[in-house]
């Protein structure tokens, strides 16, 4: 791998100074500030392993929207093209080439009557735009609703109307909004979630917050397929599409948020797939663009989008950003759909995703191991406190493998295109870092 240290600027510059200018000026989200994050000081990267700027080599297992791995030539090129012709343009004024052309793409790989998509810049406001969207649809059909069901431990973004969607005490926000929210709790720790009688009690959950008033039922139903931020969960198998008969008994929209599932993440193109569901409304994000550029698709029922006609401000959809629909992202997008398909990195994700299950389905209840559960390429650990799970967060990186943690879980989430003599040197290199926690 060749490696260029810092930006050419930086050359000559100390490390130390490197690392004091971050700590120094950089706010770095969802941090202690206790925390020195400059500690980890990443300068290059390239397919599934980054570089620190000493020249340390980690296997990054901790990226969520890393779907094509890093400095991909074939994305790289494309951005760069597009910048040089049109990098975009606000597109309530006039359109782009491709804006079209990703949004009919998006098209082909989901069922026909979700035909529309409206793009935005990130998954916080893909999920704003899809309340609003399901809010507005029922008063234009002269039926204004007024309440979301969703999970309490679901994470949907970082605004203030996200927040006040979750239960999570990190998430909560300092200004809260009477948002009316029904909010539905695990009853049991995530590994009781595989017993069969598990999926008749969470459904059973939903319906009495559903149906807890037949004069007001919801405007929506708002679910991850997993439940990455809340702990890293996975749902009971047939748990969406019994949710979705739930949703017409009451005319509820189902809004799914694929924002880390779709793309090829759950080893399906999306979630929805394992069950054959059809969401009302679905956002997809971190892998669409495989982040290389910002970008989030809100995509629709077309007769939901046909009821703006009756919009009294304008006869639209009232929502958007200035770089919706982004040529340069566009490009990305369309790139990232390119190499999915070539690739066939969708197969790929449930194959090594198998493998990673595998490997470390024998750990289950093992020193401090509680459970080992997997969804797609996406691996989760689960630890018997926090704290052991940060012990572990720093073995793993000492080992040379980054990884999330998500609360007692740890998420391994390597890009959809590490290859096999990689995965399996991940492997090693955590079995060696839990073996120093046993």
């Amino acid at each position: 791998m060749n490696h260029v240290d810092v930006e050419a600027n930086d050359l000559i510059m100390p490390m130390n100074r490197i690392c004091e200018r971050d700590r120094n000026y950089v706010c770095h989200p969802w941090s202690p500030i206790s925390e020195d994050r400059s500690q980890l000081m990443l300068s290059y990267g390239e397919n599934s392993r980054v570089k620190d700027i000493y020249g340390n080599e980690f296997i990054d297992a901790s990226s969520l929207n890393t779907t094509c791995g890093y400095a991909d030539s074939r994305l790289v090129n494309t951005i760069k093209e597009q910048l040089a012709k049109l990098q975009g343009i606000d597109i309530s004024t006039a359109s782009n080439l491709l804006v079209g052309t990703l949004a009919e793409r998006l098209s082909k790989y989901l069922p026909k009557c979700l035909s529309r998509t409206l793009f935005v810049n990130s998954g916080s406001e893909g999920i704003e735009a899809a309340i609003f969207i399901a809010a507005s649809y029922w008063i234009q059909i002269g039926e204004p609703r007024s309440r979301i069901v969703t999970f309490e431990r679901g994470y949907h973004g970082a605004t203030l109307l996200c927040r006040s969607l979750s239960g999570l005490p990190r998430v909560k926000h300092p200004l809260s909004i009477k948002l009316p929210v029904s909010q539905v709790r695990f009853e049991v720790a995530p590994r009781q979630l595989r017993e069969p009688e598990s999926l008749q009690t969470l459904l059973h959950a939903f319906k009495k917050e559903m149906m807890q008033d037949k004069n007001d039922y919801p405007i929506a139903v708002l679910v991850e397929p997993f439940i990455n931020v809340g702990g890293g969960i996975v749902l009971p198998k047939g748990f969406l599409s019994a949710l979705q008969k739930l949703c017409k008994k009451t005319g509820t929209l189902l809004i799914l948020d694929e924002i880390f599932t779709g793309f090829g993440r759950s080893g399906k193109m999306f979630a929805f797939e394992y069950e054959s569901v059809i969401p009302d409304i679905l956002v997809s994000s971190k892998g669409l663009a495989s982040g290389y550029m910002p970008i989030c698709a809100v995509t629709f029922k077309d007769e939901i989008y046909r009821t703006f006609a009756n919009d009294k401000s304008i006869g639209g959809v009232r929502y958007g950003h200035t770089t919706s629909g982004h040529a340069g992202a566009c490009a990305a997008a369309l790139a990232t759909l390119d190499i999915i398909d070539k690739d066939e990195l969708v197969q790929k994700a449930s194959y090594f995703g198998s493998v990673l299950m595998d490997a470390f389905s024998d750990r289950i209840g093992v020193g401090h191991v509680v459970d080992v559960r997997n969804f797609g390429l996406v691996l989760v650990i689960e630890m018997s406190s926090f704290e052991i799970a940060s012990r572990l967060i720093k073995h793993a990186r000492s080992e040379g493998v980054l990884l999330r943690q998500q609360g007692e879980a740890l998420m391994v989430v390597p890009p959809l295109t590490i290859d096999e003599k990689t995965l399996n040197l991940l492997i090693k290199r955590l079995q060696s870092a839990l073996a120093r926690i046993q």
